[in-house]
Order: C-alpha cells, then structure tokens, then sequence
C-alpha cells in the first residue's frame, strides 16, 4: 500500500513542552511544565473517557466552555444566588484559575 499523506499542520518546529522537559532533564529538575504522574490511572476514569470518545467527545471544547456546563452553571447561580447571567456573553468557563485572572 502506499499512503499519500498530506500533513495538515504547518512545520511547526519544536514545542515549549518539548525544550522545557529536555531542560529538565538537563538539569534534573522537576519538570512542572506538563503533568508526568507518577501513578496509575483509575480503570473506571479511562473507561469513562473511553466512552465518551466512542460517542465523538473528542474535541476541545469552545474557548469560552461547552455551552451545555454554562448553561448548568448559569442555573445553578439563578437557583442559589438568584443572579441572573447570560451564558453566552457573561460566563467564561476556564481550566484553573490563573488564566481568569489574567484577563482581570
């Protein structure tokens, strides 16, 4: 068989996370630029991520959250906060805390 494979990435060269854990390794430090645990994953996590994979929830997520966890958390002010939000132009949601911020 022969494949013609088209890349569909630009060349991008190499990336911050590659040059931080050779850097890392260099200097046998602790490498706290992308997650390395050190322990198993629990089984019922990967069957559940399996799961929905086979279901094609396989994407990123829109940047600013599934409208479906917005529309959640808006409910959930409205019910515990009785605040009124617009998921869509006033709710972002984000991993963590210090990307919010820096948008403060």
């Amino acid at each position: 068989m022969n494949f013609n494979l088209i890349a569909k990435l630009p060349h991008v060269g190499t990336s911050i996370f590659t040059k931080m854990t050779t850097l890392a390794n260099e200097e046998q430090a602790l490498n706290l630029s992308q997650g390395f645990p050190d322990f198993e994953t629990d089984p019922k996590l990967v069957q559940l991520v399996s799961a929905a994979m086979e279901k094609g929830h396989n994407q990123y997520a829109p940047m600013i959250g599934a409208q479906s966890l917005r529309e959640t958390i808006v409910n959930k002010y409205k019910a515990v906060y009785a605040v009124d939000i617009d998921p869509t132009e006033e709710l972002t949601v984000t991993a963590g805390e210090h990307r919010p911020s820096l948008r403060l």
